[in-house]
Protein backbone atom coordinates (compact mmCIF):
# COMPACT_ATOMS: atom_id res chain seq x y z
CA UNK A 1 0.00 0.00 0.00
CA UNK A 2 1.47 3.36 -1.00
CA UNK A 3 0.69 6.76 0.50
CA UNK A 4 -0.22 8.25 -2.88
CA UNK A 5 -3.68 8.27 -4.43
CA UNK A 6 -7.01 9.97 -3.87
CA UNK A 7 -8.33 7.75 -1.07
CA UNK A 8 -6.54 7.45 2.25
CA UNK A 9 -7.10 3.86 3.30
CA UNK A 10 -3.84 3.92 5.27
CA UNK A 11 -4.94 7.01 7.16
CA UNK A 12 -8.16 5.29 8.17
CA UNK A 13 -6.21 2.30 9.50
CA UNK A 14 -3.89 4.59 11.45
CA UNK A 15 -6.78 6.44 13.07
CA UNK A 16 -7.70 3.19 14.85
CA UNK A 17 -4.61 3.67 17.03
CA UNK A 18 -5.76 7.02 18.41
CA UNK A 19 -6.42 6.67 22.13
CA UNK A 20 -4.51 3.40 22.43
CA UNK A 21 -1.84 3.21 25.15
CA UNK A 22 1.83 3.26 24.18
CA UNK A 23 2.98 2.72 27.79
CA UNK A 24 1.08 1.67 30.91
CA UNK A 25 2.08 2.22 34.52
CA UNK A 26 5.64 3.14 33.65
CA UNK A 27 8.01 4.20 36.42
CA UNK A 28 11.12 6.33 36.34
CA UNK A 29 14.33 4.33 36.63
CA UNK A 30 15.65 6.77 39.26
CA UNK A 31 13.97 9.07 41.75
CA UNK A 32 14.40 12.78 41.12
CA UNK A 33 17.92 13.46 42.39
CA UNK A 34 20.47 16.25 42.78
CA UNK A 35 23.28 14.69 40.68
CA UNK A 36 21.07 14.51 37.58
CA UNK A 37 19.83 18.04 38.24
CA UNK A 38 23.43 19.24 38.51
CA UNK A 39 24.46 17.53 35.27
CA UNK A 40 21.45 19.02 33.47
CA UNK A 41 22.16 22.53 34.73
CA UNK A 42 25.85 22.27 33.77
CA UNK A 43 24.94 21.10 30.27
CA UNK A 44 22.36 23.86 29.84
CA UNK A 45 24.39 26.57 31.51
CA UNK A 46 21.55 27.20 33.96
CA UNK A 47 22.86 28.79 37.18
CA UNK A 48 19.53 29.44 38.89
CA UNK A 49 19.85 29.04 42.68
CA UNK A 50 16.45 27.31 42.68
CA UNK A 51 18.12 24.12 41.43
CA UNK A 52 20.66 23.65 44.23
CA UNK A 53 20.77 23.50 48.02
CA UNK A 54 18.46 21.84 50.56
CA UNK A 55 15.28 23.32 49.01
CA UNK A 56 16.23 22.54 45.39
CA UNK A 57 13.65 21.70 42.77
CA UNK A 58 14.26 20.11 39.38
CA UNK A 59 14.22 22.35 36.29
CA UNK A 60 10.76 21.96 34.76
CA UNK A 61 12.24 21.18 31.34
CA UNK A 62 13.74 18.00 32.82
CA UNK A 63 10.26 16.50 32.88
CA UNK A 64 10.95 13.96 30.12
CA UNK A 65 14.36 13.03 31.56
CA UNK A 66 12.77 11.31 34.57
CA UNK A 67 10.69 9.02 32.31
CA UNK A 68 13.40 7.89 29.89
CA UNK A 69 14.14 4.17 29.75
CA UNK A 70 17.76 4.32 28.59
CA UNK A 71 19.20 1.66 26.30
CA UNK A 72 17.28 -1.15 27.98
CA UNK A 73 13.90 0.56 27.62
CA UNK A 74 10.81 0.19 29.78
CA UNK A 75 8.82 -2.98 30.44
CA UNK A 76 5.68 -0.83 30.52
CA UNK A 77 5.73 -0.21 26.78
CA UNK A 78 2.79 -1.68 24.85
CA UNK A 79 2.86 -2.96 21.29
CA UNK A 80 0.41 -0.44 19.82
CA UNK A 81 2.96 2.23 18.96
CA UNK A 82 5.34 -0.26 17.33
CA UNK A 83 2.47 -1.81 15.39
CA UNK A 84 1.49 1.60 14.06
CA UNK A 85 5.08 2.41 12.99
CA UNK A 86 5.38 -1.00 11.29
CA UNK A 87 2.19 -0.30 9.37
CA UNK A 88 3.69 2.98 8.17
CA UNK A 89 6.97 1.28 7.23
CA UNK A 90 5.14 -1.32 5.15
CA UNK A 91 3.33 1.50 3.32
CA UNK A 92 6.64 3.14 2.35
CA UNK A 93 6.83 5.68 5.16
CA UNK A 94 10.23 4.44 6.27
CA UNK A 95 11.68 7.76 7.48
CA UNK A 96 10.95 9.53 10.74
CA UNK A 97 11.80 12.94 12.14
CA UNK A 98 10.83 14.59 15.42
CA UNK A 99 9.01 17.86 14.75
CA UNK A 100 8.16 19.39 18.13
CA UNK A 101 7.13 18.79 21.72
CA UNK A 102 4.88 20.57 24.19
CA UNK A 103 5.17 20.35 27.96
CA UNK A 104 2.86 21.51 30.74
CA UNK A 105 4.15 21.81 34.30
CA UNK A 106 1.64 21.52 37.15
CA UNK A 107 4.01 21.44 40.10
CA UNK A 108 7.81 21.34 40.61
CA UNK A 109 9.55 18.02 41.04
CA UNK A 110 11.79 17.71 44.11
CA UNK A 111 14.64 15.34 44.99
CA UNK A 112 13.18 12.07 46.24
CA UNK A 113 10.03 12.22 44.08
CA UNK A 114 9.38 8.94 42.30
CA UNK A 115 7.62 9.48 39.00
CA UNK A 116 5.14 7.23 37.24
CA UNK A 117 3.70 7.78 33.79
CA UNK A 118 1.27 6.60 31.14
CA UNK A 119 1.63 7.33 27.44
CA UNK A 120 -1.18 7.38 24.91
CA UNK A 121 -1.26 7.79 21.13
CA UNK A 122 -3.19 11.03 21.18
CA UNK A 123 -3.62 11.74 17.47
CA UNK A 124 -2.65 10.76 13.94
CA UNK A 125 -2.98 13.49 11.33
CA UNK A 126 -4.49 13.22 7.89
CA UNK A 127 -1.97 12.51 5.15
CA UNK A 128 0.35 15.49 4.72
CA UNK A 129 2.81 16.41 1.98
CA UNK A 130 5.90 18.25 3.20
CA UNK A 131 9.26 19.19 1.74
CA UNK A 132 10.64 15.98 3.23
CA UNK A 133 7.97 13.78 1.70
CA UNK A 134 4.42 12.52 2.24
CA UNK A 135 3.33 10.98 5.52
CA UNK A 136 1.57 11.41 8.84
CA UNK A 137 2.16 13.39 12.02
CA UNK A 138 1.83 11.19 15.10
CA UNK A 139 1.41 12.78 18.54
CA UNK A 140 1.83 10.95 21.83
CA UNK A 141 0.95 12.36 25.26
CA UNK A 142 2.71 11.27 28.43
CA UNK A 143 1.07 12.08 31.78
CA UNK A 144 3.65 12.19 34.58
CA UNK A 145 2.55 11.60 38.19
CA UNK A 146 4.02 11.50 41.64
CA UNK A 147 1.72 9.37 43.73
CA UNK A 148 -1.82 10.41 42.79
CA UNK A 149 -0.76 13.91 41.70
CA UNK A 150 -0.45 14.79 38.03
CA UNK A 151 2.74 16.88 37.90
CA UNK A 152 3.09 17.44 34.16
CA UNK A 153 2.30 16.36 30.61
CA UNK A 154 4.62 15.85 27.68
CA UNK A 155 3.38 15.82 24.08
CA UNK A 156 5.82 14.56 21.46
CA UNK A 157 5.17 14.77 17.73
CA UNK A 158 6.94 12.98 14.88
CA UNK A 159 6.48 12.90 11.13
CA UNK A 160 6.60 9.37 9.67
CA UNK A 161 6.98 9.82 5.94
CA UNK A 162 7.98 8.42 2.56
CA UNK A 163 11.06 10.37 1.41
CA UNK A 164 10.50 12.58 -1.62
CA UNK A 165 12.15 11.73 -4.89
CA UNK A 166 14.03 15.00 -5.23
CA UNK A 167 17.45 14.83 -6.79
CA UNK A 168 20.12 15.51 -4.23
CA UNK A 169 23.08 17.64 -5.19
CA UNK A 170 26.46 16.17 -4.51
CA UNK A 171 27.96 18.08 -1.56
CA UNK A 172 31.19 20.02 -2.14
CA UNK A 173 34.46 18.36 -1.27
CA UNK A 174 35.73 19.39 2.19
CA UNK A 175 38.37 22.11 2.10
CA UNK A 176 41.72 21.83 3.88
CA UNK A 177 42.34 24.17 6.80
CA UNK A 178 44.82 26.76 5.51
CA UNK A 179 46.62 28.96 8.02
CA UNK A 180 49.80 31.03 8.27
CA UNK A 181 51.86 27.95 9.15
CA UNK A 182 50.88 25.84 6.12
CA UNK A 183 49.75 28.47 3.62
CA UNK A 184 52.96 28.11 1.59
CA UNK A 185 52.35 24.41 1.07
CA UNK A 186 48.87 24.99 -0.37
CA UNK A 187 50.12 27.85 -2.54
CA UNK A 188 52.62 25.41 -4.02
CA UNK A 189 49.93 22.78 -4.59
CA UNK A 190 47.82 25.34 -6.46
CA UNK A 191 50.83 25.87 -8.76
CA UNK A 192 51.39 22.12 -9.24
CA UNK A 193 54.44 21.96 -6.96
CA UNK A 194 54.95 19.78 -3.89
CA UNK A 195 56.96 21.92 -1.48
CA UNK A 196 58.75 20.57 1.59
CA UNK A 197 59.97 22.75 4.44
CA UNK A 198 63.72 22.80 5.18
CA UNK A 199 65.29 24.13 8.36
CA UNK A 200 67.61 27.03 7.57
CA UNK A 201 69.97 25.98 10.37
CA UNK A 202 70.32 22.18 10.40
CA UNK A 203 68.80 21.47 6.99
CA UNK A 204 66.23 18.96 8.30
CA UNK A 205 63.24 18.48 5.99
CA UNK A 206 59.83 18.32 7.58
CA UNK A 207 56.19 17.63 6.75
CA UNK A 208 53.59 18.61 7.71
CA UNK A 209 54.66 22.23 7.82
CA UNK A 210 55.50 23.63 11.25
CA UNK A 211 56.47 27.09 12.53
CA UNK A 212 59.79 25.76 13.85
CA UNK A 213 62.23 22.91 13.35
CA UNK A 214 61.40 19.82 15.38
CA UNK A 215 65.06 18.79 15.31
CA UNK A 216 66.89 21.92 16.47
CA UNK A 217 64.11 24.41 17.25
CA UNK A 218 65.22 26.99 14.66
CA UNK A 219 62.38 29.24 13.49
CA UNK A 220 63.96 30.06 10.11
CA UNK A 221 63.25 27.90 7.08
CA UNK A 222 63.05 27.73 3.33
CA UNK A 223 61.56 25.15 0.95
CA UNK A 224 62.66 22.53 -1.54
CA UNK A 225 60.48 21.17 -4.29
CA UNK A 226 59.91 17.45 -4.01
CA UNK A 227 60.23 15.22 -7.04
CA UNK A 228 56.85 13.84 -6.04
CA UNK A 229 58.09 10.26 -6.21
CA UNK A 230 57.80 7.88 -3.28
CA UNK A 231 56.48 4.58 -2.01
CA UNK A 232 53.47 3.42 -0.03
CA UNK A 233 54.71 3.12 3.55
CA UNK A 234 51.33 2.15 5.01
CA UNK A 235 47.67 2.43 4.03
CA UNK A 236 44.06 1.94 5.08
CA UNK A 237 40.95 1.28 3.01
CA UNK A 238 38.04 3.49 4.06
CA UNK A 239 34.68 1.72 4.06
CA UNK A 240 32.79 3.35 6.90
CA UNK A 241 31.61 5.85 7.94
CA UNK A 242 30.83 7.45 4.59
CA UNK A 243 31.61 11.15 4.27
CA UNK A 244 29.80 13.60 1.98
CA UNK A 245 31.50 14.01 -1.42
CA UNK A 246 33.48 10.77 -1.00
CA UNK A 247 32.64 7.39 -2.53
CA UNK A 248 33.91 4.53 -0.36
CA UNK A 249 35.73 2.24 -0.51
CA UNK A 250 38.95 4.10 -1.28
CA UNK A 251 42.59 3.82 -0.23
CA UNK A 252 44.39 6.39 1.92
CA UNK A 253 48.13 5.96 2.07
CA UNK A 254 51.06 7.13 4.14
CA UNK A 255 53.55 7.98 1.39
CA UNK A 256 57.28 8.15 2.02
CA UNK A 257 58.69 10.65 -0.46
CA UNK A 258 62.10 10.20 -2.03
CA UNK A 259 63.31 13.14 0.08
CA UNK A 260 62.58 11.20 3.28
CA UNK A 261 59.45 12.90 4.62
CA UNK A 262 56.03 11.27 4.78
CA UNK A 263 52.65 12.56 3.62
CA UNK A 264 49.07 11.27 3.85
CA UNK A 265 46.88 11.29 0.75
CA UNK A 266 44.75 9.12 -1.52
CA UNK A 267 46.36 6.33 -3.53
CA UNK A 268 44.95 6.12 -7.06
CA UNK A 269 45.71 4.26 -10.26
CA UNK A 270 44.86 0.77 -9.01
CA UNK A 271 41.71 -0.67 -7.37
CA UNK A 272 41.58 -0.03 -3.63
CA UNK A 273 42.08 -3.73 -2.89
CA UNK A 274 45.29 -3.84 -4.95
CA UNK A 275 47.15 -1.24 -2.90
CA UNK A 276 50.16 -2.74 -1.15
CA UNK A 277 53.02 -1.52 1.02
CA UNK A 278 56.06 -0.77 -1.12
CA UNK A 279 54.20 0.23 -4.30
CA UNK A 280 56.00 3.05 -6.17
CA UNK A 281 53.92 6.20 -6.60
CA UNK A 282 54.21 9.69 -8.03
CA UNK A 283 52.28 12.80 -7.04
CA UNK A 284 49.42 13.93 -9.24
CA UNK A 285 47.53 17.19 -8.79
CA UNK A 286 43.79 16.90 -9.14
CA UNK A 287 41.49 19.86 -9.58
CA UNK A 288 37.96 19.79 -8.20
CA UNK A 289 35.31 22.31 -9.21
CA UNK A 290 32.06 22.32 -7.29
CA UNK A 291 29.82 24.63 -5.27
CA UNK A 292 32.72 25.28 -2.92
CA UNK A 293 34.84 26.68 -5.76
CA UNK A 294 38.05 25.45 -7.37
CA UNK A 295 40.28 23.18 -5.30
CA UNK A 296 43.58 21.47 -6.13
CA UNK A 297 44.73 18.48 -4.07
CA UNK A 298 47.79 16.21 -4.30
CA UNK A 299 47.10 12.48 -4.68
CA UNK A 300 49.57 9.68 -5.42
CA UNK A 301 49.24 7.52 -8.51
CA UNK A 302 50.74 4.05 -8.57
CA UNK A 303 53.40 3.91 -11.26
CA UNK A 304 52.52 1.52 -14.07
CA UNK A 305 48.90 2.60 -14.49
CA UNK A 306 45.75 0.62 -13.86
CA UNK A 307 46.06 -3.06 -12.99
Amino acid sequence: MAVTGASDELGARLKVYEGQPAARAGTGKDPVNLPMIRHWCEAMGDTSPAYEGPDAVAPPTMLQAWTMGGLSGHTSRTGAYDEMLTLLDEAGCTSIVATDCEQEYLRPLRPGDEVAFDTVIESVSDRKTTKLGTGYFVTTRTDVRVGDDLVGTHRFRVLKYAPGGRERKRPPRPRPVVNRDNGGFWEGVAEGRLLVQRCADCGTLRHPWLPGCNACGCLDWDTVESSGEGTVCSYVVMHHPPFPAFDPPYAVGLIELAEGVRMVSNVVGVPYDKVRIGLPVRVEFRRYDDEGGALTLPVFRVLGGEV
